[in-house]
């Protein structure tokens, strides 16, 4: 195992709205929603009525295949409704906050004397096992399954990502004891992948416990999927876990505190935000109660690549922390593949003459820039993925469900995120991400 790795393979986006390094103001929501439609894998068990009282950390839901898996509401207040959607399936449970929160006590412990079993019970307990995700196919971790390792992502190269150094800030002890209460879930060590460009400020390198490897690159570089490609790639019989860094520091956090606390700095980023800056708030608030509301915009919770379409009237997900603003682009342009001096569009492929412009950012919008057409195999997307697959191949295998070949060609080593660059170069305009993830689905199927 090498622990530097520098990729060639990549790109990076160039686009307007990154968030100043300055948090605006704290917003504590009146409402949050706790959304069971986070979780992959998740079959939701309903442990509350609506009236019902709950405190930060009173548990909410429960995985009816593992029941001792708990959801935990991230606030004190009453259960205000039970939100249901076709057939009745479980979209969210809203919780309306106490003025004075108060929080379950689940005991202050010391990371390094905590057994496995400890950890897990902590872990299940207070609703953070969900935070912890088994590749393959990215769902929820099975707590009787044995990861060879569990791989932490320090960094995040997607477009206008939030700078965990900046979000973290001050909470170095926290993570600390949480990567020491991660080593006793598996043998094969916590795996912690710093970006070397800003190795030597980094308080992610100065963390004991954790096997640390320097990654330099074009995004997907972050990616926790590319980083599992170059270090222990997955092979089939075998379990990793991953984690966000946002959630190491709140299992230490919970382990020194014993207490559940979800606040957290989510940026407010994209060419569509007055003011890209960062907003303290709860997984789960409301998206109304964190930025502007604006006409013709669209609300994506996560980044521009892989987020979710949330609206104005939505919530912020459990692992979400930034809300991308981009304008809907509803205009049509005449004859635009005939007009190469566009220097106000980004092209990959140099198309477009902007590219004598390598440093300018782009006011983007939704515009697909033509429509989806026949597959064409070309190399862009191999330019776009650093990893030891072949991308076109494992598409194609996912179109035609064909099992055998998906596996040859490196089913268990991607997610969706892991091709979403494809998404962006691809000439045929085809949703990669989407191709990938009915794959991954009919695997879970066919595999079970």
């Amino acid at each position: 195992m090498s622990n530097n790795i520098d990729l060639k393979k990549g790109l990076d986006i160039p686009i307007k709205g990154a968030a100043a390094q300055k948090v605006v103001r704290t917003v504590i929501p009146e409402v949050v929603a706790i959304k069971p439609t986070d979780f992959k894998g998740l079959i939701p068990r309903l442990l509350v009525k609506e009236g019902d009282k709950v405190l930060a950390g009173s548990p909410v839901l429960a995985d009816k295949q593992n029941p001792d898996i708990l959801f935990t509401s991230p606030v004190s207040g009453t259960v205000k409704e039970i939100v249901r959607g076709d057939k009745r399936k479980l979209l969210a449970v809203l919780v309306e906050t106490d003025s004075e929160q108060k929080k379950v006590d689940f005991g202050a412990k010391d990371a390094d004397s905590l057994t496995k079993e400890e950890v897990k019970d902590l872990l299940l307990k207070s609703g953070l096992w969900g935070a912890l995700i088994q590749r393959p196919y990215g769902v929820m971790a099975d707590p009787s399954a044995e990861p060879k390792a569990i791989f932490v992502s320090s960094f995040s190269t997607a477009p206008l990502a939030p700078d965990t150094d900046f979000t973290l800030a001050g909470k170095a002890e926290y993570i600390q004891a949480g990567i020491t209460a991660l080593t006793k879930l598996t043998d094969g060590g916590v795996h912690l992948c710093i970006n070397k460009a800003t190795e030597a400020k980094s308080m992610f390198a100065k963390m004991d416990k954790a096997i640390i490897h320097g990654v330099s690159g074009k995004h997907p570089a972050g990616n926790v999927g590319v980083q599992i490609s170059h270090i222990s790639p997955i092979r089939k019989g075998e379990i990793v876990w991953t984690i966000s860094p946002l959630f190491v520091a709140a299992i230490g956090q919970l382990v020194q505190t014993g207490k559940l606390d979800l606040l957290r700095k989510v940026a407010i980023t994209g060419p569509a935000a007055d003011d890209p800056a960062y907003v303290e708030t709860l997984p789960g608030a409301p998206v109304k109660s964190l930025t502007a509301s604006y006409e013709g915009v669209r609300y994506i919770g996560g980044d521009i690549l892989t987020g979710e379409i949330i609206g104005k009237d939505g919530y912020l997900g459990f692992f979400q922390d930034q809300i991308c603003l981009i304008s809907e682009g509803t205009e049509r342009e005449i004859l635009g593949w005939a007009k190469p001096f566009r220097m106000n569009l980004h092209s990959s492929s140099k198309c477009y003459f902007s590219w004598l412009a390598p440093k300018k950012l782009y006011d983007m919008n939704t515009n697909l820039h033509g429509g989806p057409r026949a597959f064409v195999e070309t190399k862009c997307f191999e330019d776009v993925t650093p990893m030891d697959i072949f991308p076109i191949y494992l598409i194609k295998a996912c179109l035609a469900g064909d099992i055998d070949k998906m596996e040859k060609y490196g089913i268990y080593e991607v997610l969706p995120e892991d091709l979403a660059l494809c998404d962006y170069v691809d000439p045929s305009k085809n949703d990669i991400q989407d191709i990938i993830s009915k794959g991954i689905d009919l695997m879970i199927k066919e595999m079970a």
